[in-house]
């Protein structure tokens, strides 16, 4: 099902402040650059309860970086962080239209909010712990994962993939509870990504040099999966942004030692097949050639393959 996304733009300037809503939706969003802080403050849409997002750069790390927090009034809460947190540029803020938001439930969002970002693993959580989650009825539960989802996908269109995992995750079905300290749906059945599903992702197989990766192809590129294998040995043939790419990793703990290999330890994307590939064997390789469903069809031929079928649909209509 699609949605409608409106963006206004206050002073016509797609980088200084925007409000954002979905169709039919009873919250809405607000970005705004630090520099455009005091004018945040007119906005009456922040002078109610809320949670909201502080988005920047780690300064040791370099790496993209978030805190996620909330306020009964949130634009006070903002200003402590102007003089207490140097690291943020830009804060998103979630309100809602109806004003119908209580304390409980931007405790519950922010704590959801805090589990979702950690698990997606896009960006750095600046947050010291997650936060508990707070009880409440079914019915505002579910009226708060509702909000979730819209918040996630305005995030996406203003810019930050924070609460996005780099490939869908598992089925879960029959959740009837939360748990108390994680956030995350507790006796859930979980379905293996592995296994038979409808739009379950398509796997690609990578075979050299004695090791064994995993990936997805996405429509941000090539995510390699936890648990694949890497090799221990870095080849002449790895030069420039790659070889810097693949040290980078090992450095941050993401290839790590695991017996006679080196192990993904956290799902990864690449900007590319031959990027991810390249990484993972240590030299110089063609992903597009060397990345290959179980059947052996590698993705150049995939690729092929649903172009044909393309022309084929378009001819037919």
């Amino acid at each position: 099902m699609g949605k409608t996304i409106k963006i206004y733009l206050p002073d016509e300037n797609v980088s200084g402040i925007r409000h954002a809503e979905i169709a039919n939706w009873s919250g809405q969003a607000l970005a705004c650059p630090r520099s455009k802080f005091q004018a945040l403050r007119e906005w009456p849409e922040v002078q109610r309860p809320g949670v909201y997002f502080l988005f920047g750069v780690d300064d040791e790390t370099g790496n993209d970086a978030v805190y996620i927090g909330e306020a009964e009034v949130v634009i006070d809460r903002m200003s402590s962080h102007i003089a207490g947190k140097d690291f943020w540029s830009e804060v998103i803020t979630f309100t809602s239209k109806d004003e119908n938001l209580t304390k409980a439930h931007v405790r519950y969002l922010e704590s959801r909010l805090v589990g979702m970002a950690k698990q997606a693993g896009r960006y750095q959580i600046m947050n010291s712990a997650c936060p508990q989650l707070p009880s409440l009825p079914r019915s505002d539960r579910d009226a708060m994962e509702e909000f979730l989802g819209a918040a996630k996908m305005l995030l996406g269109s203003l810019g930050h993939k924070v609460l996005e995992n780099f490939v869908p995750q598992p089925k879960k079905l029959n959740l009837p509870d939360v748990h108390p300290t994680t956030g995350f749906q507790a006796d859930a059945v979980v379905v293996p990504i592995s296994a038979e599903q409808p739009h379950s992702p398509t796997i690609f197989h990578l075979r050299v040099a004695g090791i064994h990766a995993r990936s997805v192809r996405t429509d941000e590129g090539m995510v390699v999966l936890e648990g694949s294998d890497a090799s221990t040995t870095t080849y002449k043939s790895l030069t420039g942004n790659t070889a810097a790419l693949r040290k980078g990793l090992i450095e941050s703990g993401a290839l790590a030692p695991s017996e006679t290999k080196l192990r993904v330890t956290r799902d990864h994307l690449f900007k590319s097949p031959s990027q991810a590939a390249s990484v993972l064997a240590g030299y110089s390789i063609n992903g597009r050639e060397y990345w290959k469903l179980e059947d052996g069809t590698t993705y150049a031929q995939l690729e092929i393959q649903n172009s044909t079928l393309l022309l084929e649909d378009l001819e037919r209509s």
